[in-house]
């Protein structure tokens, strides 16, 4: 399938579509130039809420045997980055359920933060950028959450997945510009292009007996 120059301008749907995607070999911290911008009470108020809920992770799949595969699948992809196995599991149930929390497609998650981070927990931007997500740490203070550790897993992702959420709603679902900002590069295309890449090859596809199974338990509750 060939690639438009700008594709990212039509996916909006983007957000809504579970697409398929794999690992690239991007090794550089490509984020921490988030830009602070003031938000309006409301605003601010609905993001603090956001990052602050705390609610158990309970992944939505449709059913066990989709999330053991989706599992398998994506862990054998980043076995190579996160050899362990229980954290690379806790790693991906998270993303998928953060990025589900926000109405963000979890392969689209797992594409940012290969490109962001190329998967290491620590990783610094010379802006100063942290984690999986590269979170500024301005985002903590301007939520009056500014005990948050922006390193821990679930604290990051759930940073990351609110801030592109937000950023989205900003820009009317125009993934193209949303990611832009979260870059702080709007409306240059390299880091958007690199993204996208990143999010296609994240290849997955549920098995369709799988799907069908799924589709009958669910037809009969």
């Amino acid at each position: 399938m060939t690639t438009p120059a700008c594709p990212l301008r039509r996916l909006l749907g983007a957000t809504a579509i579970l697409s398929l995607v794999a690992l690239t070999g991007v090794q550089s911290v490509q984020a921490g130039q988030q830009q602070y911008e003031p938000l309006s009470a409301s605003v601010q108020a609905s993001l603090q809420g956001a990052v602050s809920d705390r609610a158990p992770r309970q992944p939505i799949f449709a059913s066990r045997a989709l999330r053991d595969h989706w599992l398998s699948e994506m862990g054998r992809q980043l076995a190579k980055r996160i050899p362990d196995e229980r954290y690379r599991h806790d790693l991906l149930l998270s993303v998928h359920y953060e990025a589900t929390r926000a109405g963000l497609d979890p392969q689209l998650v797992l594409g940012l933060i290969q490109v962001e981070s190329n998967f290491r927990k620590y990783a610094v931007s010379s802006a100063g950028a942290r984690g999986y997500m590269q979170i500024m740490p301005f985002w903590s203070k301007l939520l009056a959450q500014s005990e948050d550790n922006l390193f821990h897993l679930r604290t990051n992702l759930r940073y990351g997945c609110t801030i592109l959420r937000h950023y989205l709603d900003i820009e009317k679902g125009d993934l193209f510009r949303a990611l832009g900002r979260y870059n702080g590069s709007l409306g240059k295309s390299d880091y958007p292009n690199k993204v996208h890449a990143a999010w296609q090859r994240w290849a997955y596809q549920p098995p369709p007996e799988l799907i069908t199974a799924a589709n009958l338990s669910e037809a009969r509750r």
